[in-house]
């Protein structure tokens, strides 16, 4: 008998889970991995600090019977995780789950995109934030041209996968990109997420000033392209879709600095090294690697992983001041998965 799903103090079921199964990202992108913080010398999780896989898996179907029907892979850059093909098939047989997706910087899909969908991967989003190629090449801080990520989206799509871009939009780094980014992917029919420049960690020098919001983008496309709005597919989903008039084509907006989507946000992360985080701005996390490996049977996790998600507050969106932005220590994107 399936138990009841789980929900939080807000009532927001838990139904989306993102794993982050590395902490090693092979770009430095300014915003997120800063090579002055990532250098050489930086102290990554070593191999034994990892989730296992059969860890993850164990972990999943205790997630499924709360109520996850979505698994997201991250890192990091998740595809430098050796064999991740035989992770995602191990969760693509558990009961409950429905979608399996992996969020990437394509570098490396041209040779594992074939064995991800032949395991049950259904859908990438790939992390793109310039076309012009230095403008990539700064952004990415490893001289990588934007071709080599244009490569790997066309070997996912010759594999089958459901692609969609995701571009990280940051005043005085890329705004510029708005239109030729639109009409590239426009014009290949794959979606495209403009994504406001938001505060997670510590490393990434986010201020107000820096953020260019939904508004001022959707201002942009709309004096070249005719967009009209999409509802949306779920509770949860966090995207503000429009689509391109007289086409299936569609564009979307993450806007968690200008309009928050805190009161629906279903979604929890665990971190490479098995914390357990209730938002992506926390400040701390639940080690569920030390309950893992505590030797606590399924029914002993599953209740102490509902008691936290039932006293989730999180709201941090809505609650966002300059002094808070300021003031409280939050968990680099590179290590709590995005």
């Amino acid at each position: 008998m399936k138990k009841a799903m789980v929900q939080d103090k807000f009532n927001r079921p838990l139904q989306d889970l993102r794993i982050s199964v590395i902490d090693r990202c092979n770009f430095r992108c300014t915003y997120c991995m800063p090579k002055e913080i990532f250098g050489k010398d930086f102290a990554f999780l070593p191999q034994d600090q990892l989730l296992s896989f059969d860890e993850i898996e164990r972990l999943v179907k205790i997630f499924a019977e709360l109520g996850v029907k979505k698994i997201r892979l991250t890192g990091g850059e998740p595809l430098l995780r050796k064999d991740l093909s035989i992770l995602i098939e191990k969760i693509n047989q558990i009961d409950g789950i429905e979608d399996i997706a992996l969020t990437t910087n394509a570098v490396h899909l041209v040779k594992q995109a074939k064995a991800l969908k032949q395991s049950g991967l259904q859908r990438i989003n790939v992390s793109l934030d310039a076309l012009n190629p230095e403008t990539f090449k700064a952004i990415n801080d490893r001289g990588v041209s934007p071709d080599w990520v244009i490569k790997g989206i066309d070997a996912a799509i010759d594999a089958g996968l459901e692609v969609k871009v995701n571009m990280v939009v940051k005043k005085g780094m890329n705004e510029d990109e708005i239109l030729p980014m639109a009409s590239f992917f426009k014009e290949r029919g794959i979606t495209l997420r403009y994504i406001e420049f938001m505060d997670v960690g510590q490393s990434n020098g986010w201020d107000f000033s820096k953020v260019i919001t939904k508004k001022q983008i959707l201002d942009e496309l709309s004096s070249k392209f005719e967009l009209e709005p999409v509802e949306r597919d779920y509770f949860g989903e966090v995207a503000k879709r429009y689509r391109y008039k007289g086409t299936d084509t569609e564009v979307g907006f993450i806007t968690s600095v200008s309009e928050s989507f805190c009161s629906s946000c279903t979604r929890a992360r665990i971190a490479a090294d098995g914390k357990f985080f209730t938002c992506l701005f926390a400040t701390e996390g639940f080690d569920l690697r030390q309950l893992v490996r505590s030797g606590k049977t399924d029914q002993e996790m599953d209740e102490e992983i509902r008691a936290i998600w039932g006293q989730r507050t999180d709201r941090y969106s809505d609650e966002r001041t300059e002094e808070s932005v300021k003031n409280r220590k939050k968990i680099e994107m590179s290590y709590i998965g995005g």
